[in-house]
């Protein structure tokens, strides 16, 4: 168990059947009247951000939430496999539960996956990943206008935006939070 006036940024607590993480906090003591928790928490399921208030004797159960890393190994339709690197045991994903930024992924690639009480609720996919051109516009000599893209197919089928000296067969670097073209891989 842990007390309102034990939060702090970061710690995961169960409220209302909801897993909740502490974002920002403050403990304020009014002049007039009771001491109260002030706090921003965001639902780790979800990612839905709420204010609330707390008396600083509110109890609330512990969360633990499990981060590990395990390896896409393949997809058979909407079931997503992963294997878990100490065990090498494949573990079944739901397509329902991979974000938008899991196009950047391929086989082989070590992804994170979040689960409480051992329901998987997400799969973060590395920050930073190299894939190669299999389709875009051959760049020309001297297309050296700055800002200008165009559109271009990665191995894993994702589209992305590239500088116009991208060629087919190139490799580049993607950032998967935002789903942009970063640099060309070395």
């Amino acid at each position: 168990m842990i007390s309102a006036s034990d939060f702090r940024n970061g710690v995961t607590f169960e409220m209302d059947g909801k897993v909740m993480q502490v974002i920002e906090f403050q403990h304020v003591k009014p002049g007039k009247g009771a001491a109260f928790v002030r706090t921003k928490m965001k639902n780790v399921i979800t990612g839905a951000v709420t204010e609330t208030s707390f008396n600083p004797t509110d109890k609330f159960e512990n969360a633990f939430v499990e981060r590990r890393e395990m390896e896409y190994s393949y997809n058979d339709g909407s079931i997503y496999y992963f294997m878990d690197m100490e065990s090498y045991e494949l573990e079944p994903i739901d397509a329902a539960l991979l974000n938008d930024n899991f196009k950047f992924v391929k086989e082989n690639m070590s992804c994170t996956v979040y689960s409480y009480k051992g329901k998987v609720f997400n799969v973060e996919p590395p920050t930073f990943v190299e894939l190669e051109v299999t389709e875009t516009d051959p760049g020309f000599a001297g297309n050296t206008a700055t800002n200008v893209t165009k559109p271009a197919t990665l191995e894993t089928g994702a589209e992305v935006k590239v500088p116009l000296f991208i060629n087919p067969g190139d490799r580049i670097r993607i950032d998967t939070r935002v789903g942009e073209y970063l640099e060309r891989a070395k």
